[in-house]
């Protein structure tokens, strides 16, 4: 019987790349979201309303935003130009 702590050379391997790529992603959303939390027009998010300020601010931390356009019934393109235009939050799609 094969012991489960055991790994051949190229399961190692074959983890650390993934790791690897794992750790560029994390870094690559954590930047990401900070280029939306410095360049995001914060006046003009806070003086909305509850339901559109909670959208912004889910799209400036997440990214995600189709789910953010869905909270507000708005379509993707619609709810882009608006947080780009409207609240200065940069985007990339």
């Amino acid at each position: 019987m094969k012991s489960n702590s055991f790994y051949s050379p190229l399961k190692i391997l074959y983890l650390m790349i993934n790791q690897d790529k794992l750790r560029e992603w994390i870094e690559a959303f954590k930047e990401a979201r900070e280029i939306r939390r410095k360049y995001a027009d914060w006046n003009f998010i806070k003086s909305q309303p509850p339901k559109i300020r909670i959208a912004l601010e889910y799209y400036i931390e997440t990214g995600d935003y189709r789910g953010a356009a869905k909270m507000l019934n708005m379509s993707v393109d619609e709810f882009v130009n608006f947080a780009k235009e409207k609240a200065k939050i940069p985007t990339t799609l």
